[in-house]
């Protein structure tokens, strides 16, 4: 597996991974979406290699030390904590109505819910959403661009990542002064994250081209989330919850 500086990189990469029925050979494909396919192969297996020796191993002794509750609730506070991504996404989308809904979400959960480590606002019956600058861009009819396998991040299209520049001016985190704090506190999501995927390194593991399958899940990925779960024709032989992730 990768290894990856955020949540949002990892999920995106294994959000399909249970898609069933393809297979793909380990050769360059010629995709006009992947103009730099050699290039990002080989950045693939560079991420590849490096995660095995040190995010797996790491990941591997976080699971083993902390309990689920725990971590359920780590999950829960990173979630929170990047809200107001989301919800300044909304309105840039124009979606008003989520967007005053989210901010209910968000108040309720870092007060009710203690900074977050609980989500009581779902039992109100307050949804998650899920938004980001990158899906605002296809929103305003920004071009998708060439996909993209980056060092340590992973996969990326040009627009994406434009996104992700964007959105992370306005992460919490980095507002932290103390910069042990802050090392500390993302080294805690990485792990998290990465212990989260543990389970699914089988079905990576099994696909007859790894790199096709991260693409091909990528790319699907990012359609459901721009068009907020509608499914088109095209989809309707994935059969696979988006919102397990």
């Amino acid at each position: 597996m990768s290894i990856f500086l955020s949540k949002k990189p990892i999920l995106l990469i294994f959000s399909l991974l249970l898609l069933s029925g393809c297979t793909y050979h380990n050769e360059l494909t010629n995709d006009p979406m992947d103009p730099l396919e050699s290039r990002n192969r080989s950045i693939y297996a560079f991420n590849e290699s490096l995660d095995e020796a040190i995010l797996e191993p790491a990941a591997d002794g976080y699971d083993y030390i902390t309990p689920n509750m725990l971590q359920k609730g780590v999950n829960n506070f990173f979630y929170n904590i990047n809200y107001p991504v989301t919800i300044i996404n909304q309105l840039l989308q124009g979606n008003i109505e989520e967007a005053l809904q989210d901010t209910l979400r968000f108040s309720i959960n870092s007060s009710i819910g203690v900074f977050g480590l609980f989500d009581p606002a779902s039992s109100m019956g307050l949804s998650q959403h899920d938004e980001d600058f990158g899906q605002t861009l296809a929103v305003w009819g920004v071009k998708e661009g060439p996909y993209l396998m980056l060092p340590f991040i992973g996969p990326k299209t040009l627009r994406s990542l434009t996104g992700d520049f964007t959105d992370i001016l306005f992460n919490p985190l980095l507002n932290i002064n103390d910069t042990n704090l802050k090392i500390k506190a993302y080294s805690i999501s990485i792990l998290q994250d990465r212990s989260d995927l543990s389970t699914l390194e089988e079905e990576l593991d099994n696909s007859f081209d790894p790199y096709q399958y991260i693409k091909d899940s990528y790319f699907q990925n990012r359609t459901y989330k721009i068009h907020n779960g509608v499914i088109t024709e095209d989809d309707e032989e994935v059969d696979f919850d988006f919102d397990d992730f």
